[in-house]
């Protein structure tokens, strides 16, 4: 028997941060596990200002950035589309008490779309031509909803904590092995103990892996995040069906996004990257057949 919708976006949360207490953790750890090696604890103090002021920085700008990148215009009301398109919009924004955001569109006729902005009262969501041509009117509408249900659950927040988190590990790793080669470390000069010389061990092997690791949970958390947008937006239309009917016919177009990139194919309501075998562990989307059956096997209340 089904869940219903309340349950599975509960769930969904849960997961996520349970994943962000593991990625913050395991940060904190890497960063005083280096730090006592070297007998030097600058070297976290550093990375972690370094690492948030780059992205910080970004994520101030995403929006600009992201559409300039992907080309994307302003669909405004002054065609019928347009006025159709951003009432849709409007109704489900007024629904979610969110502000409406605007609403761009990328000239392309593959089947997608995403959300992006700091916060809500800087929301924004950007069609492909392809996605508003081909869908229904209520598979379009579940389509919006996810999107908007990326707005309000702040994925974009929280997926810039996660960005940031792991370029502190990437350059406290590369920043321990070079002062592990080339630097002069006070420990050195002492007699180690045994505890320290497997801590310097455990100290070069977590450096090596740790960005591979920290990736992981990165691309995890993401596709937590698709999951509770489906479950979010389909409780703001109350019609999953449509959601899950836009996401069939998503699944079924194999052309490729041309605009997409790695630095923004997470954004999207599915891979953009058409025809290519992704290992499920590294893919910043679930599966859209478990997307699906998620929906299908819900209910709500």
């Amino acid at each position: 028997m089904g869940s219903d919708l309340y349950t599975e976006k509960d769930k969904n949360v849960r997961k996520t941060y349970l994943l962000m207490t593991i990625f913050i953790v395991f940060v904190f750890f890497l960063g005083w596990i280096f730090s006592y090696s070297l007998d030097n604890y600058s070297i976290f103090v550093y990375a972690f200002i370094f690492a948030s002021i780059m992205n910080i920085s970004a994520f101030w700008f995403s929006d600009k950035i992201v559409l300039a990148m992907s080309n994307a215009k302003e669909l405004t009301t002054e065609t019928p589309e347009g006025r159709e398109i951003n009432r849709l919009v409007e109704n489900l924004s007024i629904t979610a008490g969110l502000p409406k955001p605007k609403v761009y569109v990328i000239n392309d006729t593959a089947m997608n779309a995403f959300a992006t902005g700091r916060n809500p009262e800087h929301g924004v969501i950007a069609l492909t031509t392809g996605i508003i041509n081909r869908l229904e009117k209520n598979e379009l509408e579940g389509v919006i909803a996810h999107e908007l249900s990326h707005i309000g659950n702040r994925d974009t927040l929280i997926q810039t904590v996660a960005v940031i988190l792991v370029g502190l590990v990437a350059l406290m790793s590369d920043w321990f092995l070079r002062f592990s080669i080339f630097g002069n470390r006070r420990r050195d000069n002492d007699s180690k103990s045994q505890l320290d010389i497997i801590l310097t061990v455990v100290a070069i092997v977590l450096a090596i892996l740790a960005p591979i690791f920290v990736q992981l949970l990165q691309l995890a958390i993401s596709r937590k995040r698709e999951f509770l947008a489906d479950a979010s937006g389909s409780l703001l239309t109350r019609y999953p069906d449509g959601l899950a009917s836009a996401l069939q016919k998503i699944s079924q177009d194999t052309e490729p996004l041309e605009v997409a990139n790695r630095a923004t194919a997470h954004l999207f309501i599915a891979n953009p990257f058409k025809g290519k075998n992704i290992s499920k562990l590294f893919s910043t989307h679930p599966p859209i057949e478990d997307r699906i059956q998620a929906l299908m096997n819900t209910k709500l209340k």
